[in-house]
């Protein structure tokens, strides 16, 4: 599973450059506060092991207009560091990563 480009953004992180993007509109869970904003991330390059961050943040076009905190790219760095630093590997080429940020 790659992140398209249409809508991605890139980071760089320690010299590595990653892709990662929020989904364009929430789901039925997310505008209704049942489940968190969420991101993806993957190697820019070579994409492989696909990060999925929970935030624990309501998206911010939440349908009950509930107050959330947008991903920046200092969110996104951070979220790479932490998946790096517990097993993420991003050059493998099988299945998902998941990684709560804490509040």
């Amino acid at each position: 599973m790659a992140i398209p480009r249409k809508g991605s953004r890139l980071i760089t992180v320690d010299g590595t450059v990653y892709r990662w993007a929020v989904r364009a509109k929430p789901t039925y869970c997310q505008g209704l506060n049942w489940g968190p904003l969420t991101f993806a991330v993957e190697h820019a390059d070579a994409p492989g092991q696909v990060l999925t961050v929970d935030t624990r943040s309501p998206r911010l076009d939440n349908w009950l207009n509930l107050p959330g905190t947008p991903v920046t790219p200092r969110t996104v760095e951070h979220s790479i560091r932490t998946a790096l630093a517990t097993g993420w590997k991003p050059d493998r080429s099988d299945g998902v990563f998941k990684l709560t940020l804490d509040d």
